[in-house]
């Protein structure tokens, strides 16, 4: 967001900010629960959804990057021992409730043996769903990448599920936030 010591999560849409909607989406899926990863301004993440039925966990190594998060994510996850954990980025406003469910929908159709994928006409985004049986390389990832190159070199069938737009759109810039239709707030 430069230099602005905005936070692209506390950006508001509908009035809402965008971690809160999120969290929100998140919830009331079909998902069994739901855990915040927050880094960078965790207190006023925290503070946007202490409300909430989510489990928050801070990433104090937030600046090495995105896999330190998913890591975090993954390791407080498995207490609740599921068969599967969506990782969806919360810098996504277009998701939908039902775009969701139809993930989860998916993952539990093919007994949770695959990798899920939301896809927008036919092009990889998020969020994606996968097995317990690769949640340690999971916790592996390193650097500011995600897991595509897991995905990439699984020897799990991936299944892409189409969602539309809603799997590629996110906000990383105050342009993108505005086309997005939100308002940047510090």
């Amino acid at each position: 967001m430069g230099d602005s010591g905005a936070h692209k999560l506390l950006a508001e849409f509908q009035g809402v900010p965008l971690i809160r909607r999120s969290a929100i989406i998140a919830s009331n899926c079909k998902s069994h629960s739901v855990i915040v990863v927050t880094g960078y301004r965790h207190r006023d993440i925290a503070g946007s959804i202490s409300d909430l039925p989510v489990t928050l966990v801070h990433n104090p190594a937030f600046p090495s990057g995105m896999a330190s998060s998913i890591a975090v994510g993954v390791a407080a996850a498995e207490a609740y021992q599921p068969s599967g954990i969506m990782i969806m980025l919360a810098d996504m406003p277009a998701l939908t409730g039902a775009d969701l469910d139809s993930i989860i929908s998916a993952f539990r159709d093919h007994e949770a043996a695959c990798i899920i994928r939301a896809v927008a006409g036919g092009k990889s985004g998020n969020p994606v769903v996968f097995p317990s049986t690769i949640y340690h390389e999971l916790k592996s990832l390193n650097g500011d990448k995600g897991a595509r190159e897991l995905i990439r070199g699984s020897s799990l069938p991936v299944i892409d599920v189409e969602i539309g737009e809603g799997a590629l759109i996110d906000v990383d810039t105050p342009h993108a936030i505005e086309a997005a239709g939100g308002v940047l707030r510090n």
